[in-house]
């Protein structure tokens, strides 16, 4: 016989705004009776609309796990079991996305077979560190499904003290603003610490992000230890023509207003003849003027990557932006990967080695100092890391002046070298 739903009056109130209801979603897997997930669904919503009235959760972790993995799994038991015993255990898969979020339909509905099949149905594209959440299984359902998910090649991806899934933009497969290879990067730093993302074994988590462009659409600058984004070291592309096309059609005060007065750093400007002078020298890849005027603007031609290091939200000290440990570089070559996924691992291991338990990478490099930081991955300290030291507040400037008479000894001391 068939359970009865749950009364729920407080959830039915989350229903009567003027936005979609997630409480909509769970009662209509509830309601799919021919379905294996239907009473687990029924008794999570009873158990959700308990915790509204006591106003206390009810999830506890412990274990849960498939074979050869420390990670990927998020296991969540319940404490009142004996009221709910259909959602006792309902635990969350966390799958790597491909690349640039890339999928066929088919391979979509593979997916969803999957879960109804083995879970509850109910799926997140994507959690906000980039997996699918596949949210709601029993531990002895856990195995099954994850075999079934790797055989259409899925991995698991992080959880606990671990290397946690990584994200790419759709980047240079559809994005005409893309100044690399997104999905290549990604995949090229994934592959290099599987292990570390399988088997957990780090202070805490450890995140790498990948945007094409400052859009930054992944949030990697604010979301992730290890973030790569697009730039470009030359001067800005400028169609001219275009750029009067722009003023035609919406206006000179249109321009003045929404383009030049927007510019962070005023480094836009009108000439006379009402063509665009750029001052290069003074523009911070903000993309704001590209975005705007797509079709006569564009990024440089010599582009690459900047990489920083350190961005996550609220834990120990607070949000952090990600600090810039190389300004630029180029990501063409084997070599350039190679560099790349080199500075990568040796962040990890010096992070292993370093940050105290429950700790982030930011928040290791606010406690050491960036100099020390720098010193143990192996990179030299660069002024050009920041624009303005003195007025930067993520970053602690002990001992900078010290280190920028050294990196200005190395730098005339080059050109001498390279004569003799």
């Amino acid at each position: 016989m068939a359970k009865a739903m749950p009364s729920t009056p407080l959830l039915d109130q989350l229903e009567s705004g003027p936005w979609p209801s997630f409480v909509t979603g769970l009662k209509k897997l509830a309601q799919a009776e021919d379905k294996p997930y239907a009473d687990m669904m029924k008794d999570l919503l009873g158990q959700l609309e308990y915790s509204y009235e006591t106003r206390k959760g009810y999830w506890k972790g412990g274990v849960a796990t498939v074979f050869g993995y420390g990670g990927g799994v998020i296991p969540r038991f319940s404490e009142v079991a004996h009221k709910f015993p259909d959602s006792k255990e309902f635990h969350t898969f966390r799958v790597m996305p491909p690349a640039g979020m890339h999928y066929s339909t088919d391979i979509l509905r593979k997916l969803c077979d999957i879960w109804e099949k083995h879970g509850s149905g109910l799926i997140a594209f994507h959690g906000q560190s980039g997996d699918i959440m596949f949210q709601g299984i029993s531990t002895s359902n856990l195995q099954a499904a994850f075999d079934e998910l790797n055989a259409l090649g899925f991995d698991l991806g992080g959880a606990g003290p671990a290397v946690r899934t990584s994200m790419a933009c759709v980047g240079s497969a559809r994005c005409e603003q893309s100044c690399f290879d997104e999905q290549r990067t990604m995949r090229s730093l994934v592959n290099a610490v599987l292990d570390d993302m399988h088997r957990p074994s780090l202070p805490y988590k450890f995140k790498f992000k990948v945007s094409g462009c400052a859009n930054d659409c992944v949030n990697a600058t604010h979301r992730s230890d290890f973030a790569v984004i697009g730039t470009w070291r030359d001067d800005m592309q400028v169609n001219q023509a275009k750029v009067k096309e722009y003023m035609i059609r919406n206006g000179r005060k249109w321009m003045i207003d929404q383009v030049i007065s927007m510019c962070p750093t005023n480094a836009l400007s009108l000439n006379d003849d009402d063509t665009l002078a750029v001052d290069n020298k003074s523009c911070v890849r903000c993309m704001h003027c590209i975005n705007v005027m797509t079709k006569a603007l564009k990024a440089g031609k010599d582009r690459g990557v900047t990489v920083l290091v350190g961005g996550k939200r609220t834990l120990k000290i607070g949000d952090l932006m990600g600090t810039v440990v190389v300004p630029f570089m180029k990501l063409e070559s084997d070599e350039d990967f190679e560099r790349l996924v080199e500075l990568g691992q040796k962040v990890i291991e010096f992070f292993a080695e370093n940050a105290l338990e429950h700790e982030r990478t930011g928040e290791m490099i606010e406690r050491i100092g960036l100099v020390d930081f720098l010193e143990g991955i192996g990179l030299d300290v660069d002024p050009n890391m920041i624009s303005h030291p003195r007025t930067n507040s993520y970053v602690r400037m002990d001992d900078w002046d010290e280190q920028v008479l050294k990196w200005n000894a190395r730098k005339d001391a080059a050109p001498r070298a390279a004569a003799e």
